[in-house]
């Protein structure tokens, strides 16, 4: 393909782009309350009640029946439709691959846990073929987990330590250790802390919390995993060089066992030292041939199980453990063990280390698990996980085993070699149960420290995640600084405290993310569709009349006033601002309308008490506004009517006998005339019987109104008060005074 042919697409979208940017796209603008009114929102159905709900859920079927036994037990579902002709093949030798590592790695794994070897075997059994009935992930391998049993040594040494078995020895006349009291102790221990984690585990699959493994992110993870890795080291060092250092527990104890090592290094044992330096040499260099040439070997070799038979062999010979004092594995017993009541007193002393393990070993395993099933195409069920898990901890615990996860490099031979489903698993297992049946107690000669150096191999992987500094530095900072603190957190606090602190750590960082996310005008590329921003790109161009801005975080209260603020600076648009203009310009509008109000019921007050000056006199009764303007006022009294100016009832005498002076006809007046002009000055609504007679004004009516009617002396009239309208205080009407009418002032 010529260079033009290369070009031609990228030029004809260029193009495409370019024909497009006169076009336009013409669409209604929509508030919220018009978008709700145009979408129609659904409203809510009614609720069933809560009796037929739960009889509803409670109820089983046949169908409904088969569908629970086979979400909870996986292996049902798959195992009748096993190809026998797809995967026989690939999941024998892939079983038995990794059944040749469990031995090894079980071994060395139960030094860790600070229990005879021979039970790192046993948790290489039962948990494997609960795993198989009840996991849903077919590529990972369960079983023993350094980290794990970094967490269960912890536990056992620290309440099982060496003190506690110091017993008087007639022999040498000292104190010695009492090491089958010990070892029993701590089995015991390790026993109680598994079968709780298991019980924890399956109650958090009970209550569908899988989700929790979203909290443990993975800079998290490999920065938590980095640190077990360390503390594995340390606890593997009294093996390479032949010392006993004092067991540390709480936090800085990896400082205080590094002290306590540098110290006994004067009293390092030689052979143990040349043995663990061999077998390194030995594991190191096969590993990096193996890697290097594994395109061209059918199956990885097994150097672990051919390192361990050979120092076994040698040391039997050479009778390294009576000639050069160096540590052995010691007696492997031959069968299995029957199921232990698990000891109910130790679960107020482990019940923090348990949860943790649980958390730990379940994160481990969904996360391998999810990578497999991302590769393959098939999901794992997170909360089924947590019961596979649970009940392979706890049904191993009743055995006597510890708690297990899922092994790393484990399962990457079980997925290089050409295992498909869990069958190798099954085939792996049976593996270690001929090993335990007959070939264990070959292995009594083995020295430790053959062991410790397989441990140091096996976390040569771990030590690798070091590199994930230099990617996260460039990629995302504070992913990094979350790697960071995990590593310290767990390195100072040891690995239950340090995973609660990483945590606790990563959840601020998410806080922090939200708020100060990155904001950010968004440009388009010339010729394309996409939006990139203006400040990280030369060639894209704001669109004129157009501001897009974009957040990297969801806006909530904790960041609104971070929002506004990035958006005022670079679009110069202040929302605060806005909203202080919108609520001035409402609370000048609100004002206006009330001194609107305000005018037109002064003005409304002065019109009806002049009216009513002109009508006659009023007791002053007050009554509730709503009787009066809604027409529920009290009914008129013969002789008397009621007006509604505010509050004030103000009863209208009609004319008649009055004491006191007369009032003075003006000259040049009909004094009936008068009266009518003076009542037409308000509409006048009567609710009782109209006047017969004009009536008769009492007082003179206000200056701003001529003509005059009347003219009579000045009268008693009070100022209106602040809390009423304004009324009159006149004289109280006859007692023989004909009925009157009720002047209500139509607004």
């Amino acid at each position: 393909m010529g260079q033009a042919d290369k070009e031609a697409p990228i030029r004809d979208h260029a193009l495409a782009g370019q024909r497009c940017e006169g076009c336009g796209v013409e669409r209604r603008v929509l508030d919220e309350e018009t978008l709700e009114e145009v979408a129609q929102r659904r409203e809510p159905g009614p609720q069933a009640p809560l009796a037929h709900r739960l009889r509803d859920s409670l109820s089983c079927s046949g169908p409904r029946l088969k569908r629970v036994v086979l979400r909870c037990v996986p292996v049902l579902s798959w195992l009748p439709r096993y190809s026998f002709r797809d995967y026989a093949l690939g999941d024998l030798v892939s079983g038995i691959s990794v059944g040749i590592m469990h031995l090894p790695q079980g071994m060395a794994y139960a030094l860790l846990a600070a229990v005879p070897p021979v039970f790192g075997l046993y948790s290489s059994f039962y948990p494997i073929l609960v795993y198989f009935v009840f996991g849903t992930s077919r590529h990972i391998s369960v079983g023993t987990f350094a980290v794990m049993s970094v967490m269960i040594g912890s536990v056992t040494e620290r309440l099982a330590p060496d003190d506690h078995f110091r017993v008087f020895d007639n022999m040498t006349d000292g104190m010695v250790i009492d090491v089958a009291a010990r070892d029993a102790e701590r089995v015991r221990v390790a026993a109680a802390v598994t079968i709780l984690s298991g019980v924890f585990q399956v109650v958090l699959g009970l209550v569908r919390f899988g989700f929790v493994v979203t909290y443990l992110s993975e800079p998290l993870v490999r920065g938590y995993t980095t640190a077990a890795a360390l503390h594995v080291i340390t606890s593997q060092l009294k093996y390479t060089f032949g010392i006993h250092p004092k067991r540390h527990s709480g936090p800085l104890a990896l400082v205080y066992t590094l002290i306590d090592v540098c110290r006994l290094l004067p009293e390092t044992n030689l052979g143990t030292l040349v043995v663990s330096v061999v077998s390194l040499v030995v594991l190191v260099t096969s590993k990096e041939l193996s890697a290097a040439f594994s395109h061209k070997l059918p199956l990885p070799i097994p150097i672990e199980l051919i390192t361990i038979v050979v120092a076994t062999v040698i040391s039997s010979q050479v009778r390294l453990e009576r000639n050069y004092s160096i540590e052995v594995v010691g007696l492997i017993p031959s069968g299995l063990l029957a199921p232990v009541a698990p000891s109910l007193s130790l679960f107020g002393d482990v019940l923090g280390d348990a949860f943790a393990m649980s958390v730990v070993g379940y994160g481990m395993a969904i996360s391998m698990g999810r990578l497999f099933a991302l590769k393959y195409g098939y999901r794992v069920d997170s909360n089924q996980e947590l019961l596979a898990l649970g009940l392979s901890n706890a049904v191993g615990g009743l055995f006597q085993c510890f708690a297990v996860s899922c092994s790393m490099s484990r399962s990457l031979v079980q997925e290089s070699t050409g295992g498909k489903t869990q069958v190798a698993g099954a085939v792996s297992a049976l593996v270690i149960l001929v090993i335990l049946l007959k070939v264990g107690e070959l292995f009594q000669q083995l020295p430790k420290a053959v062991l410790a150096a397989i441990v140091f191999v096996n976390l040569h992987g771990m030590m690798k995640q070091f590199l994930d500094l230099r990617t996260l530095w460039r990629t995302n900072r504070v992913d990094m600084l979350v790697w960071v603190m995990t590593l310290i957190l767990t390195l100072l606090l040891n690995p239950d405290l340090g995973l609660a602190a990483s945590i606790a750590f990563a959840l601020l960082t998410v806080i922090f993310r939200t708020q100060r996310p990155r904001y950010s005008l968004l440009g388009q590329v010339p010729g394309t569709d996409h939006y990139r921003p203006v400040e990280e790109y030369r060639e894209v161009k704001e669109i004129p009349g157009v501001v897009i801005f974009r957040s990297s975080a969801t806006l909530y209260f904790a960041n609104a006033e971070l929002y506004s603020q990035a958006l005022a600076s670079k679009s110069g648009i202040d929302v605060g601002q806005i909203l202080t203009r919108r609520r001035q310009l409402e609370a000048r509008q609100r004002r206006r309308a009330e001194e609107a109000v305000g005018n037109s019921t002064a003005t409304r007050h002065i019109t009806v008490t002049a009216a009513l000056a002109r009508a006659g006199p009023c007791d002053g009764e007050v009554l509730p506004r709503e009787a009066l303007e809604g027409g529920a006022g009290e009914p008129c009294e013969r002789g008397r009517g009621r007006s509604g100016v505010g509050t004030r009832c103000l009863a209208i005498t009609p004319p008649g006998p009055h004491p006191g002076p007369q009032p003075r006809q003006l000259p040049g007046h009909d004094r009936r005339e008068d009266s009518e002009k003076c009542q037409a000055l308000a509409v006048v609504t009567s609710s009782c019987p109209p006047l017969s007679h004009p009536p008769v004004l009492s007082l003179p009516p206000p200056p701003p109104l001529s003509p005059p009617c009347t003219e009579s002396p000045p009268s008693s009239l009070s100022p209106p008060s602040s809390s009423s309208p304004p009324s009159s205080s006149l004289s109280p009407p006859s007692s023989s005074s004909p009925p009157s009418s009720s002047l209500t002032p139509l607004y």
